[in-house]
């Protein structure tokens, strides 16, 4: 089975897959209300590469936390990988926010947690909206990625 950490997460492919989420979530933000979008003008105005970063060092645990729906969806392929996790979106998105939720406990940017402290409980909402082209995202990938070799 694929490895999504090594197909997208790779030196050749992750700034792409990078640009792609922070994309995603720029388009996302813009169709939200004046407090998340206010928010996240702050947050990009303290520090420009600030979500990028984020999206970086956050990808690979982002990765693994779909690397099981990933798995589950391959050993059926009975749809696309798009409409199982929407089908699973409540789950995605809790798997997903875990990895958030650890980060923000963690960080030393005082003004980035307490934002995301405030908009925590309507981050799920957001997160079940954006797997339809997260998905997506990762199935362009992942069919424009070389397929690994099987070893003898």
């Amino acid at each position: 089975m694929s490895n999504l950490v090594e197909q997208l997460g790779n030196a050749a492919i992750r700034p792409q897959v990078i640009a792609e989420c922070v994309e995603l979530i720029d388009a996302s933000v813009k169709q939200k209300g004046i407090f998340i979008k206010s928010a996240y003008a702050t947050i990009k105005a303290i520090k420009k590469r600030f979500v990028p970063e984020v999206v970086d060092a956050l990808l690979d645990d982002w990765l693994g936390k779909i690397q099981p729906h990933y798995d589950k969806w391959s050993a059926s392929k009975a749809s696309t990988f798009t409409d199982y996790v929407v089908a699973r979106s409540d789950d995605v998105a809790e798997d997903l926010l875990s990895v958030t939720d650890e980060r923000a406990q963690k960080t030393s940017h005082t003004t980035a947690k307490k934002m995301y402290v405030r908009m925590r409980d309507g981050a799920k909402k957001n997160v079940i909206e954006a797997i339809p082209d997260l998905a997506k995202m990762i199935e362009k990938h992942l069919a424009a990625a070389p397929q690994p070799t099987a070893t003898a």
